[in-house]
């Protein structure tokens, strides 16, 4: 006999992804041309400030433009890459946006499990997702685990999540507050939320939070935040080509 006041269950999505959109941005490789040339020019730069985004500052050939971003870029004159603005949306699961929130150089709206419930979307690692740490701190690789890890990975993830989020909706079924019966859930539940940075702000990210070869200070992301990072890299790459060129020649460290 079926006992109808049994809560439902739920319907669980299960990802592997995050998402990263550019909602707006207002960010040029100009932008850094005129706030360094304000240093010899003053007045003079108003008029490719007020311009708008253009890959030339209008003052000199290209040539001239990238030697001076790779100037600045080299010698750590950071502040002429602050004068623009980059918002993106990301979905990706809580764990990843508690590694997010430890860089404070950026404003973060992230939406809230006691004002919303929240929706039953999940992290699962791909098959593709190392899971095995070998070595010590600041020295270690990730490496390829076995099936049996594997299928232990994803029975586990999978089961863990359905039985959390059940007992969510029976708190919520039973009047209890959001607040309260969101403790229940596990870290790979996914969120959402706004984050704006300019340029300097984003070099400084990826260059903790992507492994390249070739950087001058080695970084060692975690995979799911490396993600994020790589999306929102390739979005500043057409953005800011100058700019980007020139922080991958110089070591991919933040001026």
């Amino acid at each position: 006999m079926t006992d109808d006041t049994a809560p439902a269950t739920p319907e669980i999505e299960f990802r592997s992804d995050v998402t990263v959109e550019l909602v707006r941005s207002s960010a040029s490789d100009s932008d850094v041309l005129f706030a360094a040339r304000v240093s010899t020019q003053g007045e003079q730069t108003l008029e490719s400030a007020a311009a708008g985004p253009s890959t030339s500052s209008g003052t000199g050939s290209e040539g001239r433009d990238r030697g001076l971003i790779n100037y600045l870029m080299r010698d750590r004159h950071g502040s002429p890459f602050e004068h623009n603005s980059m918002t993106f949306y990301v979905q990706a699961p809580i764990f990843v946006f508690r590694e997010f929130m430890r860089h404070r150089i950026a404003s973060y709206n992230e939406e809230s499990g006691r004002y919303r419930e929240l929706r039953p979307v999940f992290y699962v690692p791909a098959r593709e997702r190392n899971l095995l740490q070998v070595g010590k701190p600041g020295a270690y690789e990730f490496l390829p685990g076995s099936e049996e890890q594997y299928a232990l990975v994803d029975v586990a993830t999978r089961d863990a999540a359905t039985f959390a989020f059940t007992a969510y909706q029976r708190m919520l079924e039973a009047g209890v507050a959001r607040e309260v019966a969101r403790i229940v859930l596990p870290l790979n539940i996914y969120s959402s939320m706004y984050v704006t940075m300019n340029a300097r702000s984003l070099m400084n990210f990826l260059s903790l939070r992507t492994k390249v070869a070739g950087t001058h200070f080695p970084s060692f992301p975690q995979r799911e935040i490396e993600m994020c990072a790589e999306k929102m890299e390739a979005i500043w790459t057409e953005l800011m080509p100058l700019t980007h060129a020139s922080f991958n020649a110089n070591g991919r460290v933040a001026p």
